[in-house]
């Protein structure tokens, strides 16, 4: 059996079931080829209105259901992407322009995902709290409601599946709004294996569309979160509408990562992690390095090392060869990059590897002589390039680093007392000592401060219940209170 089998998807938003969406639909592009891989239904604003109703129906049952219940349909979910995960790897090949191990990282979370949040529904909800008064008092969590989630395209599987599972799993009802360039990879995935888990209809609706979809997710009365990842851009569109509309907003955003290579660093260890915070999915992830800060004893070695590495890293259609590179996921992310690099070429910098590209393909590039204000350092490339940088003191090094409106992820190569100080000095919800700057686990917290985000945390029980539900007091006496009235 299939699991994406088209018919059952192919054109249709699902809201309690498969239906047409009222805005018509899209072809699913393979960025390698430009070839057509399916055709995904689009969402109106009426159809978020209808699915947004239809959700809180259904949300009402679903969060009194038993532990028991919903912690059965998040394993048995989890089960699926074990079952299903070549099936769905195939899809984030073709269609987001993953390599092969890249989207077996994303089925191994997406299961990792589902097998966490099933034990949310019986991880204690509530406190007992001290009282003046003649009463128990208690504070417990309760669902929120309906959660809108709005993902991106780069890791359309973890980054919609992570605010989803812990959701449902909490008693909310879901309306998923993925990016429409990964919406089977980010949204009919998803749809079908919870339909497949047993998930009640009317609780996970699918509704690919445009920014109008999207404002309208985070306006519908019923909707009480709004969980969104994407640039910082549109974040601060959808904080400034939710905030209108007095909805709790989880952002998740940019980032422009330094990685810091101490003196005495092992040079060619810390290439590699240089090459892979760097290159890796194209250097399309929030936690790519963006900023390669090298000590100055380091300097040339570096990047002798990162150049050479991004010259013979192999580029191509993963879905045809064993590539370490895919394509970018359009010509406008594309040339983006290109004009970010170019710039930064005619203010003074070095292109010591890269530079050009081929169709989507845009070749690993590494940027020498590299001064805070040029282009490519200053801004998040998102995309596979390394701009670096040389320091002199520990103390210049941690003003690089901090010295930029992003705070996301920050790793730092070699001696730990060292990486001890830096880490304490530069403002990251993330912080690696002898890692690059990319990774997550389904049981860590995970956010960034300043414009990479609000803040919030996705991941673990305690970062999970607090994103996903509200505090209620509760206060309890045996007998009906006496009041001067």
């Amino acid at each position: 059996m299939m699991l994406l089998a088209p018919e059952v998807w192919s054109g249709k938003i699902l809201v309690e079931k498969w239906t047409s969406g009222a805005a018509g639909s899209r072809a699913v592009v393979e960025p390698a080829t430009g070839g057509q891989l399916g055709e995904i239904g689009m969402a109106s604003t009426e159809d978020v209105v209808r699915a947004s109703a239809r959700a809180a129906a259904a949300q009402r049952e679903w969060a009194v259901a038993p532990p028991a219940v919903r912690g059965a349909v998040l394993r048995r979910a989890g089960e699926l992407f074990e079952q299903y995960a070549e099936e769905i790897q195939d899809w984030l090949i073709r269609e987001a322009g993953s390599i092969r191990p890249k989207a077996g990282l994303e089925t191994d979370i997406a299961a990792a995902e589902c097998f966490e949040a099933s034990g949310l529904p019986t991880h204690p909800m509530g406190q007992v709290l001290p009282s003046g008064e003649p009463h128990w008092s208690f504070s417990r969590r309760r669902p929120a409601g309906v959660v809108s989630v709005i993902a991106p395209f780069n890791f359309p599987l973890i980054l919609s599946i992570r605010s989803v599972a812990p959701a449902l799993a909490l008693g909310n009802a879901v309306l998923l709004k993925p990016d429409p360039r990964t919406a089977v990879s980010g949204g009919v995935v998803l749809a079908r294996i919870f339909q497949e888990a047993g998930l009640p209809d009317g609780l996970l609706s699918l509704l690919p569309g445009g920014p109008d979809v999207g404002e309208a997710l985070v306006t519908a009365p019923e909707v009480s979160i709004v969980s969104f990842t994407g640039s910082t851009r549109a974040g601060r569109a959808v904080g400034r509408t939710a905030s209108e509309h007095l909805k709790r907003v989880h952002l998740e955003l940019g980032g422009n990562n330094a990685l810091i290579v101490l003196p005495g660093a092992d040079l060619p260890k810390a290439a590699s992690a240089g090459a892979f915070g760097s290159f890796n999915h194209q250097g399309q992830i929030c936690m790519t390095t963006g900023r390669h800060l090298i000590h100055e004893s380091l300097y040339d070695d570096y990047v002798a090392l990162l150049a050479d590495k991004a010259t013979n890293l192999p580029i191509g259609n993963p879905a045809k060869e064993n590539v370490a590179l895919g394509p970018i996921i359009d010509a406008a992310q594309r040339d983006r990059i290109h004009d970010l690099v170019t710039r930064t070429v005619e203010a003074g910098a070095n292109l010591s590897a890269g530079g050009r590209f081929e169709d989507l393909f845009y070749r690993p590039t590494v940027l020498s002589a590299v001064t805070p204000d040029m282009p490519a350092y200053a801004e998040e490339v998102f995309g596979p390039v390394a701009p670096v940088l040389s320091f002199g003191s520990l103390d210049d090094a941690i003003k690089l680093a901090a010295d930029s409106p992003y705070g996301l992820s920050l790793g730092i190569l070699g001696d730990v007392g060292l990486a001890m100080t830096v880490a304490d000095a530069v403002p990251a919800g993330i912080v690696h000592i002898n890692e690059q700057t990319v990774g997550d686990e389904a049981q860590v917290p995970f956010g960034g401060v300043r414009t990479s985000g609000t803040g919030s945390r996705f991941g673990g029980a305690e970062a999970n219940i607090e994103a996903f539900t509200d505090t209620q007091w509760l206060t309890v006496r045996p007998d009906i209170a006496p009041y001067p009235f």
